[in-house]
């Protein structure tokens, strides 16, 4: 039997965690106490082994009847504070006294009690929205959107939903659970009762709505949010799941963050110079070295200002980079929208420290992803998964030209995931019937951070993508080994149910410098 908590304790700040408890107050009349404490304090409390909460203080011992018990000072989230800066309009106050209906009123007092307690002091309008918390984990998720959509909620904004659990036209067929399948069904529409738009894509920024340069807005998923703020030049804070949806029914957001032209500056140069021809491996795995080189800090990546960059490569970039930095943004000297003119790398440069990656990195992190010992020439594959996240319609037509005329192995499964608009445009142009002719299954509205069995067949134990996201997560998922490799290796691997054990081309040349 699990035990719910009886409070939550930080040693620095936690808003997902700590919204999810207010949306629990504010919607539901449910609490529990969720405290801050210095990080020399979170450190004690850990060292003890008893601690009571008790007029806006922790109490902590070795045992109840300690007669030397400590205090640790704290802040506590879930005691609304009597005193606030955050400045509100006629319309925010209009809200919050609940003119605009009562789902809007529960919005508003959510985003105003964020904001106090992330010592916001002003909130902005904001144009568009994506849902991140549409994905069905479980009967909490669904009572949520419902009860806003019971209490008359609309959202205000233009609004997306992320990928949902399931493909809505393949479920069934495919054998998924209906405990799965039937809720997941219903979470959506309650998004939609509310205004949102069927898009269901983890990559809205392919949309034809997606937003434009200096647009504010608010997106939650983490491989959108660092796209958006890079290469589209939209603002947006990472988002926490269920804020989202609060400032989609309000149109209302935080002042913070990557909506502050001053918060958008690099504090990191990463160099890197790549002079030899490479392959559609190179952004996955810069991407995921940059971002676990910057951290937390937005950086700019300097010497590829002579490289080729395409939408999909830069595409491939951020999602390996918000898989390994919680910076919401990056920028690529002479290439992303806010730091293509000398000037604007010259601000970005000025007193920031710099660090290098070299290509030998690039090639040690083939390495650690593909899990190589030397002692094969080949690895048996069972699954190649494509699309994480959802394909493009350009990346769509490379995998056509590499599948054409051609026919996989009938043993290797072989699935791809888009967007519905990409897979409209696709069959209309003939390339979703190519790639089904060569034996692929393309599946919308969900994507591979939620694929499960039985689309991963219960006797697939090796994946093989191109996504370094899905190779860093791909594991704990599914319990199966996954190695990461370029898109035409893929194809190769669905054709002949192996991949060579050995390194790219172009990254092999580069180690024998």
């Amino acid at each position: 039997m699990t035990v719910p908590p009886l409070a939550l304790i930080f040693g620095r700040e936690e808003m997902i965690l700590t919204i999810g408890v207010i949306v629990a107050q504010e919607m539901f009349g449910k609490s529990i106490p969720v405290l801050n404490v210095p990080m020399a304090s979170f450190d004690s409390l850990r060292r003890n082994r008893w601690a009571q909460i008790k007029n806006s203080k922790i109490y902590c011992g070795i045992n109840a009847d300690d007669k030397d018990l400590k205090m640790e000072s704290c802040r506590i989230y879930t005691t609304e504070p009597t005193h606030s800066s955050l400045q509100l309009t006629q319309f925010d106050q209009e809200l919050l006294d609940g003119i605009h209906g009562k789902a809007a009123q529960i919005a508003m007092r959510v985003i105003v009690r964020t904001a106090q307690i992330q010592k916001v002091t002003s909130l902005i309008d904001i144009t568009n929205g994506h849902i991140d918390c549409c994905i069905y984990t479980g009967p909490a998720t669904l009572e949520f959107a419902q009860r806003l959509c019971d209490l008359g909620g609309k959202f205000r904004i233009s609004t997306s939903l992320n990928s949902i659990s399931v493909d809505q036209r393949l479920w069934r067929s495919q054998g998924i659970d209906p405990a799965l399948g039937v809720p997941s069904e219903e979470l959506a529409r309650a998004y939609l009762e509310m205004g949102a738009r069927p898009t269901f894509t983890c990559a809205p920024y392919l949309l034809d709505e997606a937003p434009k340069l200096g647009e504010h807005i608010t997106w939650a998923e983490s491989n959108a949010v660092v796209f958006a703020n890079s290469v589209l030049g939209a603002r947006t804070i990472k988002c926490p799941d269920y804020l989202d949806v609060m400032c989609a029914l309000t149109g209302r957001a935080l002042e913070t963050g990557c909506h502050i032209s001053e918060n958008r500056k690099a504090k990191i140069e990463v160099q890197f110079e790549m002079t030899k021809e490479v392959d559609d491996t190179l952004f996955p795995l810069l991407g995921y070295l940059v971002g676990d080189t910057a951290a937390d800090r937005i950086p700019i990546v300097t010497g590829l200002e002579k490289q080729d960059v395409t939408m999909e490569d830069l595409k491939a970039f951020g999602a390996a980079f918000a898989t390994t930095s919680s910076s919401p943004m990056f920028h690529i000297a002479g290439i992303t929208i806010e730091a293509r003119s000398p000037e604007e790398v010259e601000a970005h440069l000025k007193d920031t420290p710099r660090v290098s990656i070299n290509p030998s990195d690039l090639a040690k992190q083939w390495y650690r992803f593909n899990n190589v010992d030397g002692s094969e020439s080949s690895v048996k594959i069972d699954l190649i998964s494509l699309g994480n996240p959802h394909f493009s319609y350009e990346e769509i037509k490379k995998a056509v030209k590499l599948c054409s005329g051609r026919k996989k192995n009938e043993k290797i499964t072989m699935v791809i995931t888009c967007n519905r608009d990409t897979y409209s445009r696709a069959a209309q142009d003939g390339y979703i019937s190519v790639l089904e002719d060569f034996g692929a299954l393309i599946i919308t509205d969900t994507c591979w951070c939620m694929i499960r069995e039985p689309v991963i067949p219960r006797d697939a134990q090796k994946i093989i993508t191109n996504s370094a996201k899905y190779a860093h997560y791909g594991k704990g998922l599914t319990g199966r080994q996954v190695r990461f490799g370029g898109l035409a290796e893929c194809v190769e691997a669905a054709c002949s149910g192996e991949t060579n054990n050995k390194l790219p081309q172009w990254l092999k040349d580069i180690e024998k410098v």
